[in-house]
């Protein structure tokens, strides 16, 4: 099984679209990125967490499942990088790979010494897109596929039902 904890406010610092949508609307990017990571999760199959500083989220820790991706807000005074490291822990096993998405060089190291994965912001938006794409060119050759899908009729038939579609 493998996991992908995005460390939020890094990725959304990192993408050019989420940080202009931040200029003007924090919470539009927010809920950005956890659109984007839905498709992620659904196309990958990979478990998906996304953590929130609570400095910018002030309040006691909270967690809810939005389109199928865990959010985690984090406890007042708790970064999410040591959130993530604490989850790196707790997840880690045998059957488990994580993968962390930061662009923050001394996060990924921590984590890569406790057996993660590290995905540097920019190598996710990458795969983002091509994941995107992908389903842009599934979408149209399954659409393609139903349209070229005739029933073959013998002359007669045909003129019978051209006379109908006419109404005559």
């Amino acid at each position: 099984m493998d996991i992908l904890l995005v460390d939020g406010y890094n990725v959304i610092g990192a993408w050019e679209e989420l940080r202009e949508i931040r200029a003007s609307d924090f919470a539009g990017a927010r809920d950005h990125l956890i659109g984007k990571m839905a498709e992620y999760q659904a196309y990958t199959g990979w478990r998906v967490m996304i953590i929130f500083d609570a400095h910018l989220v002030p309040g006691i820790e909270s967690r809810k499942l939005q389109s199928r991706v865990e959010v985690i807000y984090t406890k007042e005074k708790e970064t999410a990088d040591e959130r993530i490291e604490k989850l790196v822990g707790q997840l880690k096993n045998v059957k488990t790979r994580i993968h962390v998405a930061t662009s923050d060089y001394t996060e990924q190291w921590t984590v890569f010494s406790q057996g993660a994965l590290r995905k540097s912001s920019r190598e996710l938006l990458i795969e983002t897109e091509k994941i995107e794409k992908r389903i842009s060119e599934d979408i149209r050759k399954n659409h393609d596929k139903k349209t070229r899908v005739t029933i073959h009729l013998d002359h007669e038939m045909a003129k019978v039902f051209e006379k109908w579609r006419r109404g005559f």
